[in-house]
């Protein structure tokens, strides 16, 4: 292990790089077990130590910037986060070990992990796109499409720390991931021709390794509202949302007994113990990726002062949490949320909405869901994003 040299880093810049990567190395993590990619679950690792040089770094950079008892308070806090942030990417890694130890799970469970709410897509970037020879930034690829690049191969090499200012060249492969309406125009963008899907031959999975699927469909997609609800409790001082962290990690514990317990009791109908253990893996790492996003909103319990400098690395996170109030009149009042393909128009995913006492988690997952005047919506994405969606929540004609 190589010694670690200090160099001065903000708090605020530090903070922020650790959220991002290790969201990032969730979504890799998830992508190279999907695909069985050793090639991304070795960067996956590569990752997990630039996070332990982060860590190492706000340490030092939080020491040195108490100067009382109650920055203390607060700077303990940061800590607090940093080291759930590096737990989640530890955890992530671990799920890349599980490939590079050659575990593959049944393809079937592999077509339902596809079903859930992202949608991890690979396209090829003819020299006609009109992608190619542009930045990300140019391009507005996520909120155009919903389709968010998270790394690309360019001549065998990959190349991770994506940002706006990455430009596509002709031969590049990308790996993005988003809703699945984004997926066929994202295609059609990047290769010129046709998108069409391929017919999925499903291998036979007895029921009990049915159930099993659908505990790792739920267990993903809760370890990831986790993650978004932990940050934007901390952004927007919410208890409320702190607590629907805590039901979660408490369910995510029930779920992970319920699949250890089905996994003893359907051993005996298969012989891919392999791919057992590959799920109880995953599992595993779903519930501490909960168990740090509970460690995260701890701090608003125990009535610990956010740090200015944890609320500035939120906002400039490159992925951004926003909050809006629907007005009456306007553009989000009375629609169908499926019907205003939020996520694939405008780059923003609605995570939950706050109507009156009650959250609703993932409306979109409820049929003919209808916004209405005085909701409040917690959503991630972009932010020009942003701006479009909080556009469309005022009443432009000034109320009636």
């Amino acid at each position: 292990m190589r010694r670690i040299e200090y160099r001065a880093y903000s708090v605020k810049d530090l903070i922020k790089k650790m959220k991002d990567t290790s969201e990032l190395m969730i979504d890799l993590a998830y992508y190279s077990m999907l695909y069985h990619s050793k090639d991304i679950a070795k960067e996956v690792l590569h990752l997990e130590e630039i996070m332990d040089c982060y860590t190492y770094h706000v340490r030092i950079s939080a020491t040195l910037g108490a100067r009382n008892v109650s920055e203390a308070e607060e700077m303990a806090g940061v800590l607090q986060v940093a080291n759930s942030a590096e737990i989640i990417s530890n955890a992530a890694g671990d799920i890349a070990k599980l490939v590079l130890k050659d575990m593959k799970i049944p393809k079937s469970i592999i077509s339902s992990l596809k079903e859930t709410k992202e949608t991890v897509t690979r396209v090829d970037i003819n020299e006609k796109s009109p992608l190619a020879g542009k930045t990300l930034e140019e391009l507005r690829l996520e909120t155009e499409t919903g389709m968010k690049v998270i790394a690309l191969r360019r001549n065998n090499k990959w190349i991770f720390n994506v940002d706006k200012n990455t430009r596509l060249l002709p031969n590049d492969i990308i790996i993005s991931e988003g809703p699945d309406d984004g997926v066929p125009i994202l295609y059609e963008l990047a290769t010129c021709v046709p998108y069409t899907t391929d017919e999925i031959i499903e291998e036979y999975v007895n029921d009990g390794l049915d159930d099993m699927t659908e505990l790792i469909t739920e267990m993903k997609n809760l370890f990831e509202l986790a993650v978004s609800l932990a940050y934007g409790a901390l952004l927007f001082n919410s208890k409320d949302l702190a607590y629907e962290v805590r039901k979660i990690e408490s369910k995510m514990d029930e779920m992970h007994y319920e699949l250890e317990l089905l996994t003893l009791k359907n051993a005996k109908n298969t012989d891919n113990y392999d791919g057992l253990r590959c799920l109880l893996g995953f599992s595993n790492s779903a519930e501490i990726i909960s168990d740090a996003a509970n460690e995260m909103v701890d701090i608003l319990f125990r009535e610990i002062d956010t740090h200015p400098a944890l609320i500035l690395a939120l906002k400039e996170a490159d992925e951004i949490i926003t909050a809006v109030m629907v007005e009456n009149g306007s553009e989000l009042d009375g629609r169908i949320l499926d019907d205003l393909n939020l996520e694939t128009d405008i780059g923003m995913d609605v995570i939950a909405i706050r109507r009156d006492k009650l959250w609703i988690f993932y409306p979109s997952n409820y049929l003919n869901f209808v916004i209405k005047e005085g909701d409040i919506i917690i959503a991630k994405g972009t932010r020009e994003g942003e701006k479009e969606l909080k556009k469309m929540s005022i009443n432009k004609k000034g109320g009636d």
